[in-house]
């Protein structure tokens, strides 16, 4: 099972081989064996990997399930004796890595021999990364067709402004309007961000036709621009008024429309739950449904 799944993360036999610590001979020979076992083809076979059989990606979907049992087998034998270690994997949509900040110091707090990864993600790679196990949990947008084997949890409600610098800004305090928005020069995330999704959403609602300067998938770059006095970008009030160029900027609620975005935790639907997951759940003083 680790090897299909070093398999699948690799693409290429040689270096899945070299992370499971065997030859490759070896390695093919375990696979050969596997499919003898089962009595299926399991990889599609060439001069180099060319993917899985049908039967190959039912057997790698199992492989990530008892995978990830066992380790939450083994997390929770360690709970039990007080001492949660492993990894803790979280998938974050980028507008909602600042809120997200605050969980590392938390989760230290409670399980110090926990290690911790964020990793930027869109909605898409995030429902993907649950499904494969190679995250433990995600935050993210909850308005999308969440895909039914993930439970959800809100956390809040994105609400956008617009980051200005002081030279381009419609007004100095208070609100600004999309239309208004529209008419600027605009730094603004890459279409396959659902942040941008909704941006374009209510861009069209309005009838307003913006024309961005520049595209970007990460918000420093954007915000970049601003600091600059290049561009002016879109981004929710929380990550906004988190950062330091909050007091370099002019920050405009945007009205007419007002538009609220829910946000929340994913995770798979487990019983029972990870360890990691109640540690996340508890870190977040949030109960676990």
């Amino acid at each position: 099972m680790q090897l299909l799944a070093a398999l699948a993360r690799h693409r290429h036999f040689a270096r899945a081989a070299d992370e499971c610590g065997i030859s490759q001979p070896a390695f093919s020979a375990r696979i050969s064996n596997l499919e003898q076992s089962l009595g299926a083809p399991i990889v599609k076979r060439g001069n180099r990997f060319l993917g899985f059989t049908a039967e190959g990606e039912i057997v790698l979907k199992w492989a990530h399930t008892l995978l990830a049992d066992a380790d939450g087998l083994r997390q929770d034998i360690e709970a039990a004796r007080g001492a949660l270690s492993g990894e803790l994997k979280i998938g974050v949509v980028p507008t909602a890595l600042a809120y997200v900040a605050m969980l590392p110091p938390r989760l230290r707090m409670l399980h110090p021999d926990l290690a911790i990864h964020i990793i930027s993600a869109s909605s898409s790679q995030i429902a993907r990364g649950l499904e494969d196990f190679s995250l433990d949990a995600g935050i993210t947008y909850l308005d999308e067709d969440v895909p039914a084997a993930l439970k959800t949890t809100h956390l809040y409600d994105e609400r956008y402004v617009l980051v200005v610098p002081p030279e381009m800004a419609p007004r100095q305090s208070g609100d600004a309007t999309w239309a208004e928005a529209a008419a600027l020069p605009l730094c603004l995330l890459t279409q396959d961000m659902r942040n941008r999704r909704i941006i374009d959403e209510t861009f069209r609602a309005v009838d307003a036709t913006p024309r961005p300067v520049m595209e970007t998938n990460a918000f420093t770059a954007a915000l970049a621009q601003v600091a600059t006095g290049t561009a002016a970008t879109i981004a929710p009030e929380r990550l906004a008024e988190s950062l330091p160029i909050a007091s370099e900027a002019v920050l405009l609620s945007l009205v007419d429309p007002v538009v609220t975005k829910p946000i929340g935790v994913v995770i798979s639907d487990r019983d029972p739950a990870p360890p990691t997951v109640l540690a996340l759940f508890k870190a977040l003083e949030l109960p676990l449904r």
